[in-house]
C-alpha cells in the first residue's frame, strides 16, 4: 500500500494515523475559560518534549465543522492548563470527558470527578489522577485551518503533583500507576506488560 497524504480526506487520514501511531499517551487536560468555566478533555496526540525547560505538548484538532474545541479556546484565552495521566481505574470517567459537550458544560461534573485547586495556575487538577502537571503555555502553533485543522499547544511544566500511593522506594511504580494508552478507534492498551532492553555500549 502506497499513500500520498495530500490525496486523502482529512477524516480518513486521521483514521489511518491513529492506526499507525500507537500506543499514544493520553493527556487529560484541565482548563478554564475566560469566564471561569471548567473544562476537562483527553487528547491522545501528546508527549513530553524536554527538560530544559520542562515541557509538554498536546494537539487539539479542530472539530469536523472547523470550529475550535473548548480546550484550545481556553488555553488561547488564559495561557494555562493542567495535564493528568489516566490510570485504568478511571478509564470510564476519562471516556466520559471525551464527549463533545457544548461550551459552558463542566466535564468534571458530568464524569463525577473531583477538581482540586492547583498551586501555580487557575485550572484545577484532577484528584482521581495520580499525577498532575501544572503548565503555562509557551507557544501555540496553528498548523492547519478548517475541519480537523491541526494545532499544537506547548507548555512549560511549572509544578508536578505525584500521589505518594504510586511510589515505591521513592520512585514511581508503573504497576501502581497502571496507565492506559490509546490505540485505534475505541481500542486502548495498558502498561501492565513490559520488557527491558539495556542501551548498547559502543
Amino acid at each position: 500500500m502506497e499513500l500520498d497524504p495530500g490525496s486523502v480526506d482529512p477524516t480518513e487520514l486521521y483514521k489511518l494515523q491513529i492506526q499507525i501511531i500507537t500506543p499514544r499517551p493520553i493527556a487529560w487536560v484541565s482548563t478554564v475559560s475566560a469566564d471561569g468555566v471548567r473544562n476537562l478533555a483527553p487528547f491522545s496526540f501528546s508527549s513530553g518534549i524536554g527538560t530544559h525547560p520542562p515541557a509538554h505538548l498536546f494537539c487539539p484538532t479542530n472539530r469536523g465543522d472547523g470550529t475550535k474545541k473548548d480546550t484550545l479556546r481556553n488555553v488561547e484565552a488564559t495561557g494555562e492548563y493542567v495535564v493528568g495521566v489516566v490510570p485504568y481505574a478511571v478509564r470510564e470517567a476519562m471516556n466520559q470527558t471525551s464527549a463533545d459537550y457544548p461550551p459552558g458544560v463542566d466535564e468534571f461534573v458530568k464524569a463525577g470527578l473531583t477538581p482540586v485547586p492547583s498551586l501555580k495556575v487557575k485550572p484545577p487538577r484532577i484528584k482521581e489522577s495520580p499525577i498532575n502537571m501544572e503548565c503555562r503555555v509557551l507557544k501555540i502553533l496553528h498548523l492547519g485551518e478548517g475541519p480537523h485543522g491541526s494545532n499544537v499547544v506547548i507548555g512549560e511544566i511549572l509544578h508536578i503533583h505525584i500521589d505518594n500511593a504510586i511510589l515505591r522506594n521513592g520512585k514511581i511504580d508503573p504497576d501502581l500507576v497502571d496507565t492506559i494508552g490509546r490505540m485505534s478507534g475505541p481500542e486502548y492498551c495498558r502498561t501492565t506488560e513490559r520488557f527491558e532492553m539495556l542501551r548498547p555500549k559502543m
